[in-house]
């Protein structure tokens, strides 16, 4: 199976007859998220995608990745949210979270145009000094103001650095098939471009090219990502809740809201699942926080933070339950050396694999948070590796798609996150704003 959901933690706050009661109500939202009948459903690309992907696009991507891997040092994406959150936590998770750091036959990869920060900017371009630059802009629209400056900025920098001509050949944009601003100056200007569907919303694109060109540079094999995918999207088309590790996991997420758990918190063991946190984040978080419902989605790396949130989790407000995302078998080997002082100890772990002891630190967490009052839920993937990740990533998207029709909310679209845009755009003086001006000035006065 590749992945498992394990909700046994969770039996002294949720029984099985909860479970069944809510069966109806999941399987009912399922039927609408896989016939496209829901609010929302002009956004269900991501559903089929796996399968149903453009095979022109794809290899393309892969054609792509060859050359930047040959041609610079230095790679900079330019997106906000789902423009960058789902790459970012593939490279991280498979490769590395210093993947930059590490020895490599692929460029560094750098996240640009996701703040507004002169700071991170200017640290980026003394990083890119006297080193060989290509930049994959992603951008819907080419408007949004955050990657829209950095687009600005870097491609500055190539032209200055190689030419107009020079830079073409350095500048991938992820854009809009056939309108938007962004699509019509990448082909006044010649360069090559990928697609952002129509159909698949920012959360829900880590595997379409808005993903899969920054994945494929860093190295991962991407058929590979898509196969587990397009696994899962068969596996989780079944309509029984107690086979279906998406739909339990929807039903469990679902009966705990209900009971006044209103946080959410992800939680891994491993520090390069620490993007892959900020993912789901979005994914949840965008889909279902509105209309006044929604988890709140927080997440953790333990053992780290069990020695700071750990106390707040344990004891704290009982308002929250924890999904713990594991990889079962490890791929890395390190065992504790035996010390002849014994300064600290330890040597009773001595010859003890790290792995080992990490598995340990887990086991007993779930246990205390569980006795403290907060449910545990798991999520196993049998390896690290490109299979199982796509596995995952597809486990998330279609549990997210269940669990918010299962709320009763649009899981799709995300009117909140214009609310900000306005209010900046009018305090900045964008023309068309100028009556809201005055009247938020005052408010900040």
């Amino acid at each position: 199976m590749a992945l498992k959901f394990n909700d046994s933690y969770a039996n002294g706050f949720i029984s099985e007859a909860e479970i069944a009661s809510i069966s109806s109500e999941v399987l009912a939202a399922q039927k609408t998220l896989l016939d496209g009948t829901g609010e929302g459903n002009a956004f269900l690309g991501w559903k089929t995608l796996p399968d149903d992907y453009d095979r022109e696009e794809f290899a393309r991507i892969k054609a792509a990745a060859k050359k930047i891997q040959k041609t610079c040092d230095v790679f900079i994406v330019i997106g906000i949210g789902g423009s960058y959150l789902g790459s970012r936590a593939v490279i991280e998770f498979l490769k590395s979270s210093s993947y930059n750091a590490l020895k490599k036959d692929t460029p560094d990869i750098y996240f640009s145009g996701r703040d507004i920060s002169a700071q991170s900017l200017s640290e980026l371009l003394s990083i890119c000094e006297g080193r060989d630059v290509c930049i994959n802009v992603i951008s819907k629209s080419g408007t949004t103001t955050e990657p829209a400056v950095a687009f600005r900025v870097f491609r500055a920098l190539l032209e200055e650095k190689y030419g107009k001509e020079g830079a073409r050949e350095r500048i991938f944009v992820t854009t809009d098939k056939a309108r938007g601003t962004l699509k019509k100056f990448a082909d006044e200007e010649g360069y090559e471009t990928f697609v952002v569907p129509d159909d698949v919303g920012g959360r829900f694109s880590v595997l379409t090219a808005v993903g899969l060109l920054p994945i494929a540079v860093s190295g991962v094999e991407i058929d590979e990502l898509m196969r587990g995918a397009s696994d899962a999207a068969k596996e989780y088309a079944v309509a029984d809740v107690n086979a279906n590790a998406a739909l339990r996991y929807a039903a469990v997420r679902n009966l705990l809201y209900r009971k006044g758990y209103a946080i959410e918190v992800l939680v891994s063991y491993e520090s390069y699942a620490t993007m892959l946190n900020e993912w789901w984040k979005q994914l949840f978080g965008e889909s279902e926080g509105k209309d006044g419902k929604g988890l709140f989605p927080a997440s953790v790396i333990f053992s780290t933070e069990l020695h700071s949130l750990g106390q707040f989790i344990q004891e704290g407000t009982r308002n929250l339950f924890e999904t713990i995302v594991k990889v079962k078998t490890p791929d890395v080997s390190m065992k504790v050396p035996y010390d002849e002082a014994n300064v600290d100890g330890l040597n009773f772990l001595a010859g003890t694999e790290l792995s080992t002891i990490n598995e340990k630190a887990m086991q007993g967490t779930i246990l205390a948070h569980v006795d403290g009052g907060a449910p545990n839920l798991v999520i196993e993937i049998d390896e690290k590796n490109e299979y199982c990740l796509g596995k995952l990533l597809y486990f998330f998207e279609f549990a997210c798609g269940v669990s918010g029709y299962t709320l009763g909310v649009n899981p799709f679209n995300q009117p909140g996150v214009e609310a900000y845009k306005k209010n900046m755009f009018a305090l900045l003086g964008k023309p068309g704003y100028e009556d809201a001006k005055a009247a938020l000035e005052a408010r900040l006065k």
